[in-house]
C-alpha cells in the first residue's frame, strides 16, 4: 500500500523531471546559437576560396621550413666548417637507410677499415622481405665497389678516402650485417656471379671481373658478416600463428672474438634443433594455403640461417 508521503515524493520526482527537460531545451538553444555565431566568425575568414586553394597549392609545392633560432644555425653552421677544415665528414649523415625502427638503421663510421674495393655490377633481384624487384629495376649496373667496415659502398667513381660520400653513394650502400654470399649457381646469364642475401631478405647479384675476384668479395663479406654481426634480437611473440623474423640489428657486435664465436656455435645448435623439429610437425594437407606458406616461410628462413 503506497502512504501520503510516497505520493508526495513522486510528485516532486515528476516536478524535477519536468524541470530537467525544461533546462536541457534551454541549454541546446544556447548551444545552437553560440554554434552559429561560431560558424559566422569561421566564415567570415579573410581569404576567398581562390586565394585559399591558391595558398594550399604553394606550401603543397614547397615545403614550408621548421623554424630554427639563429644560435642554432650559427652552431650547425660552424660544426659544419669545422669538419671540413678537419677533413672529415658532416655529423648530419651519421646512418643509412634510416627506417622506422632505429634498430635496423645502417651505422657509419668514418674511421672504418676498408677490406676490399673494386669494379663490380650490380643487378637488383629482390628487394626487402624477397619480393621480386620490378622489371624496370633489375638493369645491370658498374659501381667501384668498396667494403668499409659492415657496409658495402657502390660508388660511381674510384674510393678516395678524403672525398665525402654523396647522397647517391649512401643511398646505392648495402649493409653486410647478418648478410650471406655465396656462387650464384642459379645464374648461368654472365659469368663470376655472386648472390648477396642482405639481413632484410634483399637479394642482389654482383658479377666481378674474375673467377678469383668474386670467390675474394664471397670470403670478404661472409668473414666480416661473422666477426662484426651483433646477436639477433628474440623474435616478437604473439597470439597469431603468423611467423615473424627476429630483428637483426645493424650495430656491430660488442662481443669479443671468441664470445662471438661461442654466440655463433650457441645459435647454430638451436636453430638446427629448432629446424628439425618444425619439419617433424608439417601441416596437415586440408589446412588453408596460408598456414602452409607460413611453414614454408619459417622453414626457408631457419635454412637460411643454418647455411
Amino acid at each position: 500500500m503506497i502512504g501520503v508521503n510516497s505520493v508526495q515524493s513522486t510528485s516532486k520526482v515528476r516536478v524535477r523531471t519536468s524541470g530537467s527537460v525544461k533546462y536541457s531545451r534551454e541549454d541546446s538553444i544556447r548551444r545552437q546559437s553560440h554554434r552559429s555565431k561560431s560558424m559566422k566568425i569561421s566564415n567570415s575568414s579573410e581569404f576567398s576560396a581562390k586565394e585559399a586553394k591558391a595558398l594550399y597549392n604553394s606550401i603543397k609545392n614547397e615545403k614550408l621550413e621548421w623554424a630554427v633560432d639563429d644560435e642554432e644555425k650559427k652552431k650547425t653552421s660552424s660544426e659544419g666548417t669545422d669538419e671540413k677544415a678537419n677533413g672529415t665528414h658532416p655529423k648530419s649523415i651519421s646512418r643509412i637507410g634510416s627506417t622506422t625502427n632505429p634498430f635496423l638503421d645502417i651505422p657509419r663510421d668514418p674511421n672504418a677499415a676498408v677490406y676490399k674495393s673494386g669494379f663490380l655490377a650490380r643487378k637488383i633481384h629482390a628487394d626487402m622481405d624477397g619480393k621480386k624487384t620490378p622489371r624496370g629495376k633489375r638493369g645491370w649496373k658498374t659501381f667501384y665497389a668498396v667494403l668499409k667496415g659492415t657496409v658495402l659502398y657502390l660508388q660511381k667513381d674510384e674510393y678516395k678516402p678524403e672525398k665525402a660520400l654523396s647522397e647517391e653513394d649512401l643511398k646505392n650502400a648495402v649493409s653486410v650485417h647478418h648478410a650471406l654470399a655465396s656462387k650464384a649457381t642459379d645464374y648461368e646469364k654472365k659469368p663470376n656471379v655472386l648472390k648477396l642475401k642482405t639481413a632484410d631478405w634483399r637479394v642482389l647479384l654482383f658479377q666481378a671481373q674474375s673467377p678469383e675476384e668474386m670467390q675474394g668479395w664471397i670470403n670478404k663479406i661472409n668473414c666480416v658478416a661473422a666477426v662484426f654481426s651483433a646477436p639477433p634480437f628474440p623474435a616478437a611473440i604473439g597470439s597469431q600463428k603468423k611467423f615473424s623474423r627476429p630483428l637483426l640489428p645493424a650495430t656491430t657486435t660488442k662481443l669479443s672474438q671468441e664470445e662471438q664465436l661461442k654466440s655463433h656455435e650457441s645459435k647454430l645448435k638451436q636453430i638446427t634443433t629448432e629446424l628439425a623439429e618444425h619439419r617433424s610437425y608439417p601441416p596437415d594437407k586440408k589446412v588453408k594455403a596460408k598456414e602452409i606458406d607460413e611453414y614454408k616461410l619459417k622453414e626457408h628462413y631457419l635454412e637460411f640461417e643454418v647455411c
